[in-house]
């Protein structure tokens, strides 16, 4: 299964960075998982949270591969328990598409990304940083592969 995560901005915290490697490091055994980091746009007086959107979606369609699977990651998407969400993409690696999750800026995602996504996904009803969110996408990805290959991680 390959799946690519793109998101805007470095991370920033160490302890995220570690947890992120840890867990990519863990799904190496399983499939492959990337990271495509983006430039992502300070807000400034010359613009808008509106502005700062829009010119991150244009930088966000510019790196999607409209035969992926995309998953937009979004407050107001399905919100899956662990082993529904390890189905469904179980169920999308059979369908032979790769897997491309956004994680939005700070702002979130500008509507025409979310447009273009195969899926709206909500981790919570609670919130998340964009930051922290890379680390929940990371470690629920590992979960469903060991999920997916019977491994007692998940349990």
């Amino acid at each position: 299964m390959n799946i690519k995560i793109i998101c805007l901005g470095k991370t920033k915290q160490d302890f995220i960075k570690k947890g992120i490697d840890e867990y990519v490091k863990r799904i190496s055994r399983f499939g492959k998982l990337t990271w495509k980091i983006l430039p992502d746009v300070k807000l400034t007086n010359s613009n808008t949270v509106d502005l700062v959107k829009a010119q991150e979606s244009e930088i966000i369609k510019k790196n999607l591969n409209p035969r992926d699977y995309i998953i937009a990651l979004d407050e107001y998407g399905k919100q899956f328990g662990s082993i529904d969400f390890a189905k469904k993409l179980e169920a999308i690696s059979i369908s032979g598409k790769s897997i491309t999750f956004i994680i939005g800026g700070v702002y979130g995602l500008h509507p025409d990304v979310i447009k273009l996504a195969d899926l709206r996904l909500s981790f919570s009803k609670l919130t998340f940083t964009h930051q922290m969110i890379r680390l929940l996408i990371s470690e629920q990805i590992y979960r469903a592969f060991t999920i997916l290959n019977n491994k007692t991680y998940h349990y």
